[in-house]
């Protein structure tokens, strides 16, 4: 017997309902009731697009971002996140607690394209330092590397001895500091086993290779 498949009308329709709130963003001047409409769409990928139609024409509010933040699915939040970088009066820090690492990681990268603010550094640094998940810790030493804040600097230089790929994220957001302990963390990651944070340190430090060539090896595995 052939299952029956019930979700099949539903999604041919969500996929429908969803052309429609990207065609409102893409059109001119943009079709803002039409995108607005979609905000309360029962789809999440409806909302998200919704929203993104919404800030594709400058005509994204305050109050449609904070809500979007505050959505039940992480899939708008994340979007929420991503669009809050042009809201800078919105409150994005809250998501640096959510319980989707995705969201969390979007949130940090917000943060830093926004530019510094009261508080932010600080949480960043917390998030580098303490954070479960190695992309957001990735993220948010990133985002403390783009504020180029010096009260970040400590997490950014515990944060070049975490894993691989968060070293090497480490290595280059040292590239706005200065200072004794940044020329030794550089220095340091000259012998780091994974290529990509020694090729890093190089960069910055102007050391102009190692003479190893093409052959160092791959980079070292991330790990779980």
């Amino acid at each position: 017997m052939t299952p029956a498949h019930p979700t099949d009308g539903p999604s041919r329709d969500e996929a429908r309902r969803r052309g429609v709130a990207a065609a409102a963003g893409h059109v001119t001047p943009g079709d803002e009731p039409e995108a607005r409409r979609h905000l309360a769409d029962p789809s999440p990928r409806v909302r998200a697009t919704a929203l993104a139609s919404l800030a594709r024409m400058g005509r994204a509010a305050d109050a449609d971002v904070a809500t979007a933040l505050a959505d039940p699915d992480p899939l708008v939040r994340r979007r929420a996140c991503a669009v809050a970088v042009g809201h800078p009066d919105v409150d994005v820090t809250a998501c640096l607690d959510d319980v989707d690492d995705m969201v969390v990681e979007t949130a940090a990268w917000a943060l830093g394209e926004r530019g510094l603010a009261p508080g932010v550094v600080e949480r960043l640094a917390a998030l580098a330092t303490s954070h479960r998940d190695a992309l957001c810790r990735e993220a948010a030493v990133a985002a403390l590397g783009a504020l180029g804040d010096p009260g970040g600097l400590p997490a950014i230089l515990a944060a070049a001895a975490d894993k691989p790929a968060v070293r090497r994220r480490a290595v280059l957001a040292l590239a706005p500091f200065e200072g004794a302990e940044v020329d030794a963390a550089l220095r340091h990651a000259l012998a780091d086993r994974d290529w990509q944070v020694r090729q890093a340190a190089e960069d910055l430090l102007g050391a102009g290779g190692t003479g190893d060539g093409d052959d160092d090896g791959p980079a070292e595995d991330d790990g779980g």
